[in-house]
Formats: structure tokens, sequence, C-alpha cells
């Protein structure tokens, strides 16, 4: 348990019937009439669902025990990835579900950090950038500018994204994990 004047961003609480809640972010209000109260935005770990929620000042709320781990991504076993614990080797099998978007841009061999809560995978969150190899894109033509100045380009791991014209198939380059954007070449 904590108070909600103990809040900061990334405590997970426990509310209503057992729910996830992340805090995005918090402010203390002290109102000139009438007590002063904490007006939270809370994302749901699991559905990722962002409301707005009011705490009066120095009421009791109950955190969550999250253990996040940093796991490598070792292979794809069906419908599910399997990471191991670089300390203990130990294997964890995750459900597609829970590695969520970040399936687009794991390959063998990446660390992740995988959150747990009582034994459960909640997400797998990668590093906000990742470098990556072109494994297919078209050859950029000289003069068109009708799209902007980019191109789809597949990733060795199969995920598309827009790159810009002068990227060929095989470079490396640098892809943030949360908008698919494009950031880079990567020198060798």
């Amino acid at each position: 348990m904590a108070s909600t004047n103990d809040l900061k961003n990334g405590l997970v609480l426990k509310l209503e019937g057992g729910q996830l809640w992340s805090v995005v972010e918090f402010q203390h209000v002290k109102p000139g009439k009438g007590p002063a109260f904490v007006r939270t935005k809370l994302k749901n770990v699991l559905s990722g669902k962002v409301v707005d929620k009011t705490f009066n000042a120095g009421v009791k709320v109950e955190t969550a025990t999250i253990d996040k781990r940093d796991m490598q991504f070792s292979y794809m076993d069906g419908e599910y990835f399997v990471f191991m614990d670089m300390e203990t080797y130990d294997q964890l099998m995750v459900a597609r579900k829970a590695v969520g978007d970040a399936a687009n841009f794991l390959i063998e061999g990446f660390t992740a950090t995988v959150a747990q809560h009582e034994g459960e995978v909640l997400f797998v969150e990668l590093p906000a950038a990742v470098e990556l190899v072109i494994q297919e894109t078209e050859p950029g033509v000289q003069g068109d500018r009708s799209t902007g100045g980019t191109k789809p380009a597949t990733l060795e791991t199969g995920h598309q994204i827009q790159v810009p014209l002068f990227i060929t198939t095989g470079e490396k380059i640098k892809v943030d994990t949360r908008t698919s954007d494009y950031l880079g070449r990567v020198n060798s």
C-alpha cells in the first residue's frame, strides 16, 4: 500500500477488481477552497487504455509489484516468443499478445525488458530505437518526389516501414520502436 502522496510516473497500481494501471502522469492540486487532491492519468497495463482518475490527497492506494528483467530473445516456438534470463539462463515462453508491437522489431539475440506480475507476463518493452537490416526495398527513382521522398521497405523481421529514397537493400538502419519511423543509417 502507498499513499497518493507517494505517486510517481511508472508506478503500477492495483485498482477496481485487481486491474493493473500504470501512472503516466500525476499532479497534486490544492484548490483555494476544499481539500487537496491528486489528478492522474493512468494506463491499463494489459489493454493500453488511458483514463483520467482523481484521488483525494493522502488516500491509500494498492501498489502492484512488477518484476522487470532484461532478457534475450532466443527464438520463436509456434505462437510463443522464447526469452532467456541472462542471469539464471532460465527460458520463458511469452505469448504473442503480451509481446505486442515489439514483435515487429525482435530478432534473435535482442535484449528486451520483460515485465511480470505474479508469474504472468504483462508486456515486453524494447529500447526506444533498434538497428535492423533492410531485407528488401525498391530502388529509388530519381526525380520521384510525389511520395514525399519515401518508399516502403521490409526489415529483416518482416515488418514494413517507410524509408528515404536513397536507402538500398542490405543497409543497416536505426528504427524508432514506438512509431516505426526511420531514424537514420547506421555506419558500420
